[in-house]
């Protein structure tokens, strides 16, 4: 048991070292291709907004010469190579739990740089195109046989909703039994579905806009959504470009964006997520 736990740990250090490795080669490929002149930031943000962060970087640089470097992964993981490694200019991880756990650990400072929400996310079943299984409800995601796929709960944002909302409603025991794999960010729960991997996906409403032709969604009865996430972001304590940083997420935000996020699926304003679980709990940051 000694030899797995310390294998474990150091699977997990070469994880964070490679990703740290990741973000010193992409800011240094950067400073050779545009020189000094050209400011930069690094964004560390969860995976749940994937498609969006790469439009946005094209177009922020393009309005505002500012290149954005932005590193993708699951929440927990991302905030732990910050802290380790003591860079990143911005961090949004793919719902408000880990900002908060953030700011409890000196990464964030609400207090200099309140934090912005960029967009909203709903709790959702995700299955293969046609929904060949007829899944319908979340008590089919116990049937025998069927596939199921989520966030890992302790560094996936999506995984811990997952399990909550199973929790709430009496079926983490016997939906768990069918649970095949907890995937490392809320991109690889989402290709769980694309690939065939499994049958079903608890995990964002938007895994269905990203490859429309791979999936199909079924909405979780409304009464039944415990929580509503949402997408903020704060500019970190190790920025070196703070108003900079400031900027990058003032435009996530903005109207210019508006029509962005709503391409990929995302709900803008609250009021179109709560119209799937209106009687949801939405966390406050602070």
């Amino acid at each position: 048991m000694d030899g797995v736990l310390k294998m474990g740990k150091m699977l997990v250090a070469f994880f964070l070292i490679g990703l740290v490795l990741g973000v010193v080669c992409t800011v240094t490929f950067y400073q050779l291709i545009g020189g000094a002149s050209l400011k930069e930031i690094v964004v560390f943000a969860g995976a749940a907004a994937a498609p969006v962060y790469r439009e946005a970087s094209s177009l922020f640089e393009s309005k505002y010469g500012v290149r954005v470097a932005v590193n993708l992964g699951g929440s927990g993981s991302l905030l732990s190579a910050m802290e380790l490694t003591k860079t990143g200019d911005i961090y949004i991880p793919g719902s408000p739990e880990y900002l908060i756990l953030a700011s409890k650990d000196g990464v964030v400072n609400f207090t200099a740089f309140p934090p912005k929400i960029v967009a909203y996310l709903v709790p959702a079943i995700i299955v293969q195109k046609g929904n060949p299984l007829n899944i319908t409800a979340i008590e089919d995601l116990a049937k025998p046989g069927i596939r199921v796929g989520i966030g890992d709960p302790k560094s996936v944002c999506v995984g811990l909703y997952a399990k909550e909302l199973l929790e709430e409603n009496g079926l983490w025991e016997v939906v768990s039994r069918n649970i095949v794999v907890y995937a490392a960010s809320c991109e690889a729960a989402a290709q769980l579905i694309y690939t065939g991997a499994v049958d079903a996906v608890i995990g964002w409403h938007v895994f269905c806009y990203w490859n429309p032709d791979k999936a199909d969604i079924v909405w979780i009865e409304s009464n039944r959504v415990p929580k509503i996430g949402y997408i903020a972001g704060a500019v970190t304590n190790f920025a070196k470009e703070k108003d900079v940083a400031a900027k990058f997420l003032d435009f996530l935000a903005s109207q210019d964006m508006r029509e962005v996020w709503r391409k990929y699926g995302y709900f803008s304003t609250v009021e179109e997520a709560k119209a799937h679980a209106p009687k949801a709990v939405i966390e406050e940051l602070g």
